[in-house]
């Protein structure tokens, strides 16, 4: 008997589904000049500094999942554009601190604004950004994501369900 999955994989459907993202997101951001990586870090940072926190170029790149040395290349690209302040940091002078200047402010709460419509338009068949369908797949996407790769199997039996005694 064989334990050949029947149609795609989970796998592939998650790369699928990251790739036409990543694309819908370059094409929305592309009037404002920005692309999907240039966007991470700039909502980021606007998200950041919202709430009163101020990264370091390796904390933000620690926050959003990307390689260092490519946050300090987006950042410098950034700066030279404009959007970006990079400074070195008071709490350790080998760190370099980064800030969105107000044109970064402005780009990024539009940048945010169209991100927002296309993630409402990618969650509508599931019932929209609030629906009890996308609060579980989110929920799904973020144990995946938290999960190490190197965990034992057993590591994640199912216990919601336990045999009667």
């Amino acid at each position: 008997m064989s334990t050949a999955p029947k149609g795609p994989t989970p796998g592939y459907l998650v790369w699928r589904l990251s790739t036409k993202w990543r694309v819908a997101v370059d094409r929305a951001l592309a009037p404002l000049g920005l692309t999907h990586a240039q966007y991470t870090l700039i909502a980021s940072l606007h998200g950041v500094w919202r709430s009163g926190y101020h990264p370091s170029q390796r904390q933000l790149a620690d926050h959003t999942g990307l390689e260092p040395l490519y946050v300090s290349k987006l950042a410098r690209a950034l700066e030279s554009s404009g959007l970006v302040r990079r400074t070195p940091d008071p709490a350790d002078t080998r760190a370099v601190q980064l800030s969105l200047t107000p044109e970064g402010e402005e780009k990024a709460r539009r940048a945010v604004a169209e991100v927002r419509t296309l993630l409402d338009r990618l969650l509508a068949p599931l019932g929209g950004l609030d629906a009890p369908r996308t609060e579980e797949l989110t929920r799904e996407l973020r144990l995946l994501l938290e999960t190490p790769l190197d965990a034992p199997p057993d590591a994640f039996e199912d216990t919601s369900t336990t045999p009667e005694e």
